[in-house]
């Protein structure tokens, strides 16, 4: 198994695994708008020997309060159900956490199941007075910080780029 930056032959790879792990087409859709929209900060696929996209994970940008902090949100993550439990998800996330930090972002933020994602270092978002739009999300919205200073002095809505306005 590979794990790199994606590139743009592999586009069609992640329509295909995105619609195979969601029960419906929104995320595939989702990452295909952020991309056309140039919103796509990072992503990280898993490939098989000849190429076949079987892991991802997409990072973009978010707000707080309206202002760019270099933050980016982690959204989605998806795994081939035939490789689940190797460990693929993990190296996806570190891998995508590794490249944002050489870039300078600053945090990444995650809205998923805090047993699963607190074993990587994210932690409860409310502990820093940060929130996001979607009620009932206190426990699964996440934070990860990759910068020092990253918390000091911010709290409030952390607000996702327009494309995810369709999980409304």
């Amino acid at each position: 198994m590979l794990i790199r930056t994606e590139i743009g032959v592999d586009a069609a790879g992640i329509d295909s695994l995105l619609r195979r792990c969601f029960a419906t087409a929104a995320e595939a859709e989702l990452v295909q708008q952020l991309r056309e929209d140039g919103l796509l900060t990072l992503g990280v696929v898993a490939t098989d020997d000849e190429g076949q996209v079987l892991g991802y994970a997409a990072f973009s940008p978010v707000e707080l309060q309206g202002e760019d902090k270099q933050w980016v949100g982690l959204a989605p993550l998806a795994v081939d159900e035939s490789v689940r439990h190797q460990g693929i998800g993990r190296q996806l996330i570190y891998e995508g956490l590794d490249t944002l930090n050489e870039f300078s972002y600053a945090a990444v933020v995650v809205l998923g199941d805090p047993l699963f994602y607190s074993r990587f270092g994210f932690e409860p978002a409310a502990r820093h007075q940060l929130h996001c739009k979607w009620p009932g999300s206190e426990a699964a919205f996440q934070v990860y910080k990759l910068a020092d200073d990253a918390f000091v002095g911010v709290e409030g809505q952390i607000e996702f780029a327009a494309p995810f306005n369709r999980f409304d």
